[in-house]
């Protein structure tokens, strides 16, 4: 490569970086009309330079033109110089007071020029330094930390922020729990809820999701080093099925979450909101919310809020949402399988394949669809028994019912409360903490110990009891791996838990235990239900409750994975001892 442009290209991709930073800055600060103009001319540098960097690059090698991304590249290009060329003979027509008074067309163009730039490094995922368990660790430290300091910018709170309360919120963000210090619909600005909304998004994908696919398909290939690194945090069963796992991931997500918004704008009465733009922000920031299972609202009392509470159509959308992102990717990959093979079975029957019943529903997929539908079921019941004459009481059947399976399906991480959650009567209060604790299922957006995990505790009691020596279900028997780390899962989620309720009640006695047990459930499975008393906390039980959301969304196993070193393995066993339990 010639040396000339090579630096053409470190310097477009730096320049794209500053830019960014700028792009931040200039909607987080307030600024002089000088330090605007300066910004502005800033622009337009960042999108030459990335102008010219392109071109550079597919007139140095023609077969670029042959790359899955040459669409897009000439798509951005042409944006970027139509803007280029409109700024700068009618700049004030591009104007617009929509996002606080800036040239959004021209920030646009800057982004696509630091996807582009972006698009053309190389992602190392060194597994010599790092084991993937440290790789996903550090990731979410990392967003956090950057989660914390842009909620702290001028612009995107209405009174400012303090550094223990940004880094509570951008841990809630980030490890999609819900749970708040600040109101978020009227304490954050809608520069500071959209950053919310992009923290939520980030952090129940992952930013290695993002990063690895989108590097994969502008680059057209990955690293071995880098799909056995990403394979092990995506629990692929093959390589060869790393970034097909990863497309799947970010096409479901899209589609979920854009017809979620859709509907949910249809669902609402307009006469609540200030403009339509505002519509608009409430419906994606709620459906991204919602398959995120992250329990964030606009509104400040959440679902309950006047107005939107007697909204069964929206309850109803927000439960398919996050129920959805709750089941975890693979068994919705999984299951649309299935749907399809079924579809054909019975409009394309074919005479041959009337004995062949392949395994479609996988086994992973069975128990999580089995054990989901059951505690669906049996919290909906108990809600509905127990609620029906007290938070239900204001509602009509087809509301009480509406509201029960809210009830019910929402602890499982999503977050969201469509009643008051202080008059929650007590043995509502238990079974919505033991429903929190089991949490969503695996490789989803929810958290807790999962579906399987209680699925398999489940089956290996009535394995016990039965006398059996091994668990077996649907034809298949249970790996002892799978076993070992459930039981490892259950036991360490009660071992931070419980540790964080002692630290917060000697700090915050008043609070009562259940309170504060109800607290800290909720953090570790990433809910963001709450009891009313999170705002309340003493800044050492809200450092507490920051570990335990970050634990609970990285898991305390993956944890330990990333703390001890693994050892070789070593071809002899020992003679087998029986410990006596009971």
């Amino acid at each position: 490569m010639n040396y000339n442009l090579k630096k053409l290209y470190s310097i477009a991709f730096w320049a794209s970086v500053f830019g960014m930073l700028a792009f931040i800055f200039d909607f987080g600060f307030s600024k002089t009309v000088l330090t605007q103009q300066i910004i502005d001319a800033f622009y337009f540098i960042v999108i030459a330079l990335g102008l010219a960097a392109t071109f550079a690059r597919y007139f140095e090698n023609k077969e670029l033109l042959k790359r899955r991304v040459a669409v897009f590249d000439v798509i951005s290009v042409v944006y970027t110089l139509c803007v280029f060329y409109m700024y700068l003979f009618h700049g004030e027509a591009f104007k617009t007071d929509l996002i606080l008074e800036n040239p959004i067309w021209v920030v646009l163009a800057v982004i696509l020029s630091f996807i582009r730039e972006f698009s053309e490094q190389k992602l190392n995922l060194h597994r010599t330094y790092l084991n993937p368990a440290q790789i996903f660790i550090l990731s979410f430290l990392v967003i956090i930390l950057l989660g914390s300091f842009l909620l702290m910018m001028p612009k995107a709170t209405h009174e400012g922020l303090s550094f223990i309360d940004a880094l509570f919120t951008s841990t809630s963000a980030v490890c999609v729990t819900g749970l708040i210090v600040v109101d978020t619909g009227t304490y954050f600005t809608h520069f500071g809820q959209a950053i919310i909304m992009f923290l939520i998004q980030i952090g129940g994908l992952g930013i290695l999701t993002f990063a690895s696919y989108f590097s994969y398909f502008f680059k057209g290939g990955s690293t071995y080093e880098n799909q056995l690194t990403l394979g092990e945090m995506t629990n692929s069963a093959k390589i060869s099925d790393v970034f097909s796992t990863l497309k799947n991931i970010i096409v479901i997500t899209a589609i979920v979450e854009l017809t979620a918004a859709i509907f949910i704008f249809f669902s609402l009465d307009k006469n609540l909101f200030s403009s339509f733009s505002y519509q608009v922000f409430f419906s994606i920031f709620h459906a991204i919310s919602a398959f995120c299972n992250a329990g964030f609202s606009t509104l400040s009392n959440s679902i309950y809020d006047v107005g939107f509470r007697f909204n069964y159509a929206l309850q109803l959308i927000i439960v398919a949402t996050f129920v959805l992102g709750g089941l975890g990717f693979p068994i919705v990959v999984n299951i649309i399988r299935f749907i399809k093979f079924k579809f054909i079975q019975i409009f394309f029957f074919n005479s041959k394949n009337r004995t062949y019943k392949p395994w479609v529903l996988n086994i992973n997929s069975r128990i999580t669809l089995v054990t989901t539908t059951f505690l669906t079921v049996v919290g909906f019941i108990l809600y509905l028994v127990f609620e029906y004459h007290n938070t239900l009481a204001e509602h009509t059947l087809s509301g009480k019912l509406v509201n029960a399976l809210f009830g019910a399906t929402t602890p499982r991480t999503a977050g969201f409360n469509a009643v008051d959650m202080g008059d929650l009567a007590f043995p509502t209060v238990v079974i919505t903490i033991l429903l929190m604790w089991v949490g969503a299922s695996p490789t989803s957006t929810g958290g807790g110990i999962k579906t399987s995990t209680f699925a398999i505790a489940t089956l290996n009691i009535l394995s016990l009891a039965k006398g059996k020596q091994r668990i077996e279900v649907y034809r298949r028997e249970i790996a002892d791996i799978s076993v070992r780390r459930a039981f490892a899962t259950i036991a360490l989620s009660l071992m931070v838990i419980g540790l964080g309720i002692v630290i917060i009640s000697v700090f915050n006695p008043e609070m009562g235990l259940l309170n504060i047990a109800f607290e800290c459930f909720s953090a570790y499975s990433t809910v963001g239900l709450s009891l009313g008393v999170t705002g309340d906390l003493d800044t050492v039980s809200k450092f507490v409750i920051i570990a335990i959301m970050f634990i609970g969304r990285v898991s305390m196993l993956s944890i330990i994975v990333a703390v001890f070193k693994k050892i070789k393995h070593k071809n002899y066993r020992y003679p087998s001892e029986e410990i006596t339990i009971n």
